[in-house]
């Protein structure tokens, strides 16, 4: 029966640790996604691991130990909490492999526009807090740009989504 462990790894060596579990006979699962990056002016697509630096292993506990699994290529160490090892619910890796689009492997993140351009809103932390403006447009994923009335003119300020709220909500 397989129970299935986190492992925590290296920067960047989830594919790293995976290949080198896999070639001592464990299975060994890395959810991925595609994150869009700024490339020369443009986006594309890049594939990174959806949880950094951590991968899932499945242990057939009767037939492998987790010994070799710390001192393997790639792997920082088996995740605790205390003295017990973290272990994973069978349902969460099967909801995360039917999540996955089939034929990629590869997981998408839908992120929503929060807001329609003219919402009203208000910059609730940061140099701006406290101000009101007008949301116009998202900058990929991670930033918007909001009209702001500075020294008598709307201006176009691109900030971070997570500082932006409603006007109503503060």
């Amino acid at each position: 029966m397989l129970r299935w462990y986190l492992i925590h790894t290296k920067p960047s060596g989830e594919t790293l640790a995976k290949l080198n579990l896999e070639r001592q006979g464990y299975e060994a699962y890395v959810p991925r996604v595609a994150q869009p990056v700024r490339h020369g002016g443009g986006w594309r697509e890049r594939i990174v691991a959806l949880f950094p630096r951590y991968l899932f292993l499945g242990l057939d506990e009767g037939r492998q130990s987790l010994g070799p699994v710390r001192s393997t290529v790639g792997v920082t160490a088996v995740v605790r909490f205390g003295s017990a090892y973290a272990i994973v619910p069978d349902q969460v890796i099967r909801d995360l492999r039917s999540r996955a689009d089939p034929e990629s492997g590869l997981h998408r993140l839908n992120r929503t526009p929060l807001f329609t351009p003219g919402t009203a809103v208000k910059i609730a932390k940061g140099p701006f807090e406290g101000l009101e403006g007008v949301f116009q447009t998202a900058v990929g994923y991670e930033r918007v740009v909001v009209l702001l009335e500075l020294l008598g003119r709307s201006t176009p300020v691109r900030i971070s989504v997570d500082l932006v709220l409603p006007s109503l909500a503060v």
